[in-house]
């Protein structure tokens, strides 16, 4: 891949290149891995104009960028093919430097400004059925001992509240709260009253907090691997906060609950792929079929936007068919 001081024999590219990394290095404080792919991707756009003579930035008109567009997506200049995603991405850097250059006077006009990316396709996010949620549910808690009660709550509160993986397993005891009653094993949230009968406090993204409710499933499965696991569990290692424990007595990884929700799976006998994010995509999904506003559903979640969570409002092509066949005069025969 071509890096800037490849382009020194183009000294009109060159220059506005390097001064555009150096904003964003400094002004806007990228991180020198986001750096990186910026200097890559417009590296590959500035070698792509050297080779089709434009030598200055005032040079480039907009069918240039479109044409680095299909470049991309058909890997013309013998680099590898993007995705429409991919390609979104690196067009996204060329337009912020040609942007970036007209502001600064570098370039009397931006070519790049109605340059649109190639379209991508909205997947739905995949979500289990309520049936097989609960299949797998019951799959967690096989066995004897405390390890079955802590997989069991874990998937359990994983559904229950929406929680991101890493956000379940970063849970400290004292983020519970209602759970055990008067004993509860948590503090000061004053929600744990609330219609769920309990909450725990989630740290997403940014490390911003959100205290999520906890159905009555979740509860009676955490109030199980409090009152007769966790304990028995915190015994093998030297003291931790942590909500949930592993046989040493600390903390459970990601990848260790990773492996629980696998295990579960296969237990089940579900065949499609399940993730940790398969049962915060049925959380979402399951909500909002039973009626749930999409924007308390974004605030379960801890989305920043509700354009994020309104993926899930999508319909699908069974819903299209079961609609169409009970509500069309002449759908059935």
């Amino acid at each position: 891949m071509p890096t800037v001081t490849d382009l020194d024999r183009v000294p009109g590219l060159a220059a506005p290149l390097r001064d555009y990394l150096a904003h964003l290095g400094v002004e806007r404080g990228l991180s020198a891995n986001t750096l990186a792919a910026y200097r890559r991707d417009l590296g590959r756009y500035a070698t792509h104009l050297a080779r089709t003579g434009r030598g200055r930035l005032d040079e480039v008109a907009e069918a240039d960028v479109t044409g680095y567009v299909t470049v991309l997506r058909q890997g013309a200049d013998g680099s590898a093919a993007l995705s429409a995603s991919s390609t979104a991405r690196a067009l996204a850097a060329v337009r912020g430097w040609h942007r970036f250059a007209h502001a600064e006077g570098l370039s009397a006009s931006d070519p790049a400004a109605r340059v649109s990316a190639p379209s991508t396709l909205r997947r739905l996010p995949h979500a289990l059925s309520v049936d097989d949620v609960a299949r797998l549910l019951d799959a967690a808690g096989t066995g004897e001992g405390p390890v079955p009660l802590r997989d069991r709550s874990l998937l359990e509160l994983l559904y229950s509240t929406g929680g991101r993986i890493s956000e379940v397993v970063g849970l400290d005891v004292d983020d519970v709260d209602g759970v055990l009653g008067d004993h509860g094993a948590g503090h000061g949230s004053g929600l744990g009253d609330g219609v769920a009968g309990g909450t725990v406090r989630l740290r997403g993204k940014g490390d911003k907090e959100r205290v999520v409710p906890v159905g009555s499933f979740a509860r009676s499965a955490l109030e199980a691997y409090l009152v007769r696991a966790r304990s028995p569990l915190a015994s093998a290692g030297s003291g931790t906060a942590a909500l949930f424990l592993n046989t040493r007595g600390a903390r459970l990884s990601r990848q260790s609950a990773w492996a629980v929700l696998q295990g579960a799976a296969e237990r089940a006998g579900l065949t499609q792929h399940v993730s940790p994010h398969t049962l915060r995509h049925s959380f979402a999904t399951h909500l909002l079929a039973g009626g749930a506003d999409v924007r308390v559903v974004q605030e379960l979640l801890g989305h920043a936007s509700v354009t994020t969570t309104q993926i899930y409002t999508m319909v699908t092509p069974d819903t299209l068919r079961e609609v169409y066949a009970a509500a069309h005069p002449r759908a059935l025969g």
